[in-house]
């Protein structure tokens, strides 16, 4: 009975041992295994994504610039704009309001010019109109919408949008959602244009259509 005994325990303890040298190098391989892609490197690496300006899918080549403009979400969020990586207009600069979001851009150097925010559904149209006929040659004109665009848009102004390039200024109305980039001396219609009629049988938000975004890289005015 005492040998029995003597050999149970013994068996207990050797069974104890095994399962402490077992649970150690586990979980020194574990560790090792963790550590070894950070000392490698390999990990960081792989998973690291260039940046590109204003956040676009692509970079830019040289000699354009990178741009980036939201209309505004209803009555509710406010347009955006982001130029060579800059934000320009936003409603966290608190910039930007209700109607047409304009930014007057150098189209050499990239140096905004000018910034304004006009109420286009109980402001004045000769203070959008002033703006408009001021502008510069060669600068580029970064329009985004907001709530309401175009109740009080008149035949004048929606000339000077079309001379800057735009294919819709004609047709911009009540809450439509727009969003532009033109020039002063474009000979032809701007590529950089998005436009979305407020329908109430395809419209997004209650009253209003959903947001637009255009992104792109438009040519550096070289002389």
């Amino acid at each position: 009975m005492r040998a029995a005994g003597l050999i149970r325990v013994v068996a207990f303890m050797f069974t104890l041992v095994a399962m402490w040298v077992f649970l150690r190098n586990y979980i020194s391989f574990s560790r090792k295994t963790i550590r070894l892609p950070r000392w490698l490197d390999v990990t960081s690496k792989e998973i690291r994504v260039p940046k590109t300006k204003c956040g676009l899918s692509k970079p830019c080549l040289a000699n354009f610039f990178a741009f980036k403009i939201s209309s505004g979400a209803a009555n509710v969020v406010g347009p955006s704009m982001c130029f060579e990586n800059e934000i320009i207009m936003s409603p966290v600069r608190n910039n930007v309001g209700r109607g047409l979001n304009i930014a007057l851009v150098n189209g050499t150097t990239g140096q905004v010019l000018r910034k304004g925010s006009f109420d286009m559904y109980s402001g004045e149209p000769k203070l959008l109109m002033n703006f408009l006929e001021d502008i510069p040659d060669s600068t580029l004109v970064l329009v985004a919408s907001y709530d309401d665009p175009g109740t009080k848009m008149n035949d004048n102004i929606r000339m000077i949008f079309t001379n800057l390039g735009s294919s819709y200024a004609k047709q911009l109305g009540f809450r439509d959602s727009w969003v532009f980039l033109g020039a002063k001396d474009l000979k032809n219609k701007s590529p950089f244009e998005q436009f979305l009629k407020n329908n109430p049988e395809t419209n997004k938000y209650e009253g209003w259509p959903e947001l637009l975004e255009l992104e792109g890289c438009v040519p550096r005015k070289v002389f």
